[in-house]
């Protein structure tokens, strides 16, 4: 990956908190992240296809729910990023994290994925 590709993707702030909450979570859905960021569905959408395009993120479909994980063949310079960016800056998704939380009908994810 390339270092400058990889900031330009992080620096937008809506879309460093998806990567933020996704690191943090393992696995996230649409519906979860406008919920946590509370932001209309097609904003989060529009980033997230960006983080796929930039390869940070991975989707997989399960039945009409599409989760997002960080892509496990990022390099590991670029995955301790990401875990050290949300170890430092806990304060940064409280809120969003306490929105996450507080959704009642989160989608169940099959313990077996692909």
């Amino acid at each position: 990956m390339n270092p400058v590709q990889f900031y330009k993707c992080l620096a937008d702030e809506t879309r460093l908190r998806c990567l933020m909450l996704i690191e943090h979570e393992d696995e996230l859905c649409v519906c979860e992240l406008t919920e946590a960021l509370d932001e209309s569905q097609p904003k989060v959408s529009r980033h997230l296809a960006q983080l796929r395009q930039c390869e940070l993120l991975l989707d997989r479909k399960q039945g009409q729910w599409v989760y997002y994980r960080i892509n496990p063949s990022l390099p590991d310079w670029a995955k301790s990023v990401l875990q050290q960016t949300n170890e430092a800056n806990k304060a940064f998704l409280k809120v969003n994290l306490d929105s996450l939380f507080r959704m009642g009908d989160r989608p169940n994810r099959v313990a077996s994925c692909c």
